[in-house]
C-alpha cells in the first residue's frame, strides 16, 4: 500500500461535504468529544480559505 500524508477532496459533492460537517458537529456536541468539533472547524477553515469567503457564506453555498 502506498503511503500518503494528505487526501484530496475534489470529488466530494457539496451535499456530501455539508453532511460531513454537520455529522462532525452533531457528534461533537452529543458525545462531548472536542476532537470532532475541532476537525469540523479545521476542515471548514481550510475550505473557506480556498474559497476566499466567510464560514457563513460557505455554509450557505453548500446548502444551495
Amino acid at each position: 500500500m502506498e503511503q500518503f500524508d494528505k487526501i484530496s477532496i475534489e470529488e466530494v459533492s457539496k451535499k456530501d461535504m455539508l453532511m460531513i460537517l454537520q455529522a462532525l458537529e452533531y457528534t461533537g456536541e452529543n458525545t462531548k468529544i472536542d476532537a470532532f468539533l475541532s476537525l469540523k472547524e479545521n476542515i471548514l477553515k481550510q475550505l473557506c480559505s480556498l474559497a476566499e469567503t466567510s464560514e457563513e457564506e460557505f455554509i450557505g453555498y453548500l446548502e444551495k
